[in-house]
């Protein structure tokens, strides 16, 4: 069940980061549950020096976005780097 929700998170919480975030990031399902997933650990990361416990819940949910938000602007940087 553990695995199952770790998608779920990561698809709510990456939704939610595309849906925040202007700009055209074009990607799938799949690219965006692992936007979340990754997001999610960014977030614990982020978390725990300032002592905010992200383990779960709405505040876990909370780091998972802001995280995913940092990952989908880094994305967008090397992209246009790519294209520019």
């Amino acid at each position: 069940m553990g695995f199952i929700w770790t998608i779920l998170v990561g698809l709510v919480a990456g939704l939610l980061a595309r849906a925040i975030k202007p700009g055209n990031d074009s990607m799938g399902w799949i690219m965006t549950i692992l936007l979340g997933i990754v997001g999610a650990m960014l977030g614990g990361f982020l978390a725990e020096p300032i002592g905010i416990s992200a383990d779960g819940g709405f505040t876990g949910l909370i780091f998972s976005v802001i995280g995913a938000i940092i990952l989908l602007f880094l994305y967008e940087m090397i992209i246009n780097k790519r294209r520019g």
